[in-house]
């Protein structure tokens, strides 16, 4: 097993941890609606980054926010507990940036529909500037000269 396959199934064993000590052993009314989403640990096993999600306004984020940085003590014995590693990585949340992402992405998508009916509406009634079939079709006297039935 490599090192990087080592420190993935940590990562993975981390974000497990940490979600279940969260939903049972932390009792921070702080703590609202938070998500694990990912965690991630250096090569050399000594950092890991775990990212989570908040439900809820600016202010429940920053509550959150600080009950974790409260909470990391507990949330790193609990890890070298359960985890049994030499060294128990030092913990690093970070909140997540995939719900303003997609939400970023949900407000674009919803700009791109409104001006493609816009764009719709506009065409209804309209006629192309070449006739329905812009493209020219070849005469019935070329096809006779293309088969090579020419008869001068």
């Amino acid at each position: 097993m490599t090192d990087t396959a080592r420190a993935r199934k940590l990562a993975d064993r981390i974000r497990v941890v940490v979600a279940e000590t969260l939903e049972r052993r932390i009792k921070d009314p702080r703590l609202g609606f938070v998500t694990i989403t990912d965690a991630r640990v250096t090569g050399d096993l000594r950092e890991a980054t775990v990212f989570y999600t908040v439900y809820g306004d600016d202010a429940e984020r920053a509550a959150s926010a600080a009950a974790l940085e409260s909470a990391k003590g507990i949330l790193r014995s609990e890890v070298g507990r359960q985890t049994g590693v030499r060294f128990t990585p030092s913990l690093t949340f970070v909140a997540d940036a995939i719900p303003e992402n997609a939400r970023t992405i949900e407000d674009l998508l919803a700009k791109a529909r409104a001006a493609d009916a816009e764009l719709r509406s506009n065409a209804v009634g309209k006629t192309h500037a070449a006739g329905e079939d812009p493209y020219r079709a070849p005469r019935e006297d070329d096809d006779a000269d293309a088969d090579g039935d020419d008869e001068e």
